[in-house]
């Protein structure tokens, strides 16, 4: 008898706590500052669901969702305000 598993650990949003906090790094859209959880799923199906530790931002265009802080080469860490809304694009752009 021979037996496939399929399963995994993925990210899903629980609350908001602040809308347009931040940019997505993807699509330069608004980010929203969300409370997460990790769901294991078995099968596709949602098995155990348990609270993520930081908070995380999660765009509503593209919906990638990215962490709050940013490692830096150093080993400390920076906020994602690093990247604040209002900041210009060094690219030839219109944003810029």
């Amino acid at each position: 008898m021979f037996f496939f598993f399929v399963g995994g650990v993925e990210p899903a949003v629980l609350r908001i706590l602040k809308e347009a906090a931040g940019r997505c790094l993807r699509c330069s859209g608004d980010a929203d500052l969300v409370k997460t959880l990790k769901v294991l799923k078995l099968f596709f199906v949602p098995v155990w669901r348990w609270k993520s530790k930081d908070p995380m931002y999660y765009c509503r265009d593209c919906s990638l969702l990215f962490p709050h802080s940013l490692p830096t080469e150093g080993g400390e860490e920076r906020e994602a305000s690093y990247f604040p809304r209002d900041s210009k694009c060094r690219a030839l752009c219109e944003r810029g």
